[in-house]
C-alpha cells in the first residue's frame, strides 16, 4: 500500500532479513534479488536500502549506487543466463503498475519469441505544441535545479 512504513514494507522486511530472498548481491546502499513472482528466470531487483517511496523521493546521492549496481547485475545475467538483450525498467506510482511501494530497478531478460509485447500507439503534437511542452518542462527543471 503507498507510503508503507518501513516496518510494514515488504522489501525493508528482506532488507533487515526478516524474510526470506535469493539476494545475488549486496553494496552498503544496495541489495539485488531474485524475484519471486517473474516474468523470465532470472528475473532481477535492484532495491536501494533506504526506504523511498518511488524514485522521486529516493535521494540524489544513493541513484549512482542504484545505477551501477543495476549494471553490474545485468552484466552477469547476460553472461550467466547467455542473454541476448534485456529490460530496465521501474513502476512508480500505482497507475504505472507499482505494487510494493519501496523504490526499486527490474531487470527482466528477454528471449526470442517470449511473446512480451509493448503495444504503443504513438502521438503527434499538434502544431506549436511540441514547443509550447518543451518549454513547460524546461521551466520545471530550472525550478528544481
Amino acid at each position: 500500500m503507498p507510503g508503507d512504513p518501513p516496518a510494514q514494507c515488504l522489501f525493508c522486511r528482506i532488507i533487515r532479513k526478516e524474510e526470506p530472498a535469493e539476494i545475488l548481491y549486496e553494496t552498503p546502499g544496495v541489495i539485488a534479488l531474485l524475484d519471486i513472482h517473474p516474468i523470465h528466470f532470472g528475473h532481477t531487483l535492484i532495491i536501494p536500502r533506504t526506504h523511498s517511496t518511488d524514485l522521486l523521493s529516493v535521494p540524489g546521492d544513493e541513484l549512482s549506487d542504484i545505477m551501477n549496481t543495476t549494471q553490474l547485475v545485468a552484466r552477469a545475467l547476460v553472461d550467466a543466463l547467455g542473454l541476448k538483450g534485456f529490460n530496465i525498467f521501474s513502476n512508480n506510482g500505482r497507475i504505472a503498475g507499482q505494487s510494493v511501494f519501496h523504490f526499486h530497478m527490474h531487470i527482466t531478460p528477454r528471449h526470442a519469441d517470449d511473446n512480451i509485447r509493448f503495444v504503443l500507439h504513438l502521438k503527434e503534437y499538434p502544431l506549436g505544441e511540441l514547443r509550447q511542452t518543451a518549454e513547460s518542462i524546461r521551466r520545471s527543471i530550472a525550478a528544481f535545479e
